[in-house]
């Protein structure tokens, strides 16, 4: 019989090229990797790899095991998020982190469809930076993650990122600012206040490279990762904001501020990341089915 753990180990070395890396990184022996890889190739009766220069290199025998061990991981990453979400009990629990720079007012539209399970679903929210939320995934304490950025590719993380939709981004102020920064737009931002997203933020880079190719220059008089305060300090007339334009009658309402122009050469993008190869979270499919729906309504 295969051993699963022959297949981590193989897995490891594959990944890093040589068993040295692959017991620094599993905490393990070099001599416990390479008795194990050599009860593997006698079990399967080939060589899985060859030398080349100082690293190993999968043989086509090696390349055939690797890619049924991926499978093989990936339906274990599914075995074990079903476990963590309750599914022998007949209640479902979903696990999300959500950036800290995505809108609240769009996290919870995405999210309404989990709650069509009723009382029988338990939804457990976390907010936090990408790279930190993208950990606990990989650990398997997180279903999902909602973002504006997706997983790199060739990244240290193995998962799958699936687009929820896009929007382009426009500029809002306080009534009593748009009245002290009068004009046409862009113009009108020309040395004006103005609430940037963290560096964090897909955007962030984006609009400050906007700002300079109009010559606007306008006064960041703060930079904020929470969203949230972000609005708060924008309610409170102290600079002009961005947000996704399907969320521009929303701001208006729920905020009170105006919007003054549409970026329209800057597209966000919101994704959901998991480490699941299918959407066996029947919360999950219903989030990634009412996505659409979502960003119709809210335009």
């Amino acid at each position: 019989m295969i051993n699963y753990k022959h297949l981590h180990y193989f897995h490891a070395v594959a990944t890093h090229g040589t068993v040295a890396r692959a017991a620094e990184q599993l905490h393990v022996t070099a001599q416990a990797i390479s008795m194990q890889l050599q009860v593997l190739e006698e079990q399967l009766g080939e060589e899985l790899f060859k030398k080349k220069g100082r690293v190993l290199e999968l043989t086509e025998a090696g390349k055939t095991v690797l890619r049924y061990a991926e499978q093989i991981f990936d339906l274990g990453n599914e075995l074990e998020q079903a476990v963590r979400r309750g599914a022998f009990t007949g209640g479902e629990t979903l696990r999300v982190g959500i950036c800290d720079v995505i809108a609240k007012s769009l996290a919870f539209r995405l999210l309404q469809p989990a709650r069509e399970a009723g009382l029988a679903m338990r939804l457990i929210c976390h907010e936090g930076r990408f790279e930190d939320l993208v950990v606990e995934l990989a650990a398997h304490k997180l279903d999902l993650v909602i973002a504006d950025q997706g997983l790199p590719t060739g990244g240290a993380v193995r998962g799958y990122t699936q687009l929820l939709g896009s929007s382009t981004l426009t500029v809002f102020g306080h009534p009593d600012l748009c009245e002290a920064w009068p004009g046409d737009f862009p113009q009108r931002l020309r040395g004006a206040p103005f609430l940037l997203p963290g560096q964090d933020a897909a955007v962030h880079t984006q609009l400050k490279s906007w700002f300079e190719s109009h010559a606007l220059r306008p006064i960041t008089v703060g930079e904020f990762d929470d969203g949230a305060l972000l609005k708060s300090f924008a309610r409170a007339a102290t600079g002009f904001m961005v947000a996704p334009t399907v969320l521009s009658g929303i701001v208006q309402a729920e905020d009170g501020l105006v919007p003054i122009g549409t970026i329209g050469s800057i597209v966000e993008h919101f994704y959901a990341v998991s480490v699941e190869r299918r959407e066996g979270h029947p919360a999950v499919r219903r989030i990634l089915t009412g996505a659409g729906t979502v960003f119709e309504q809210a335009s």
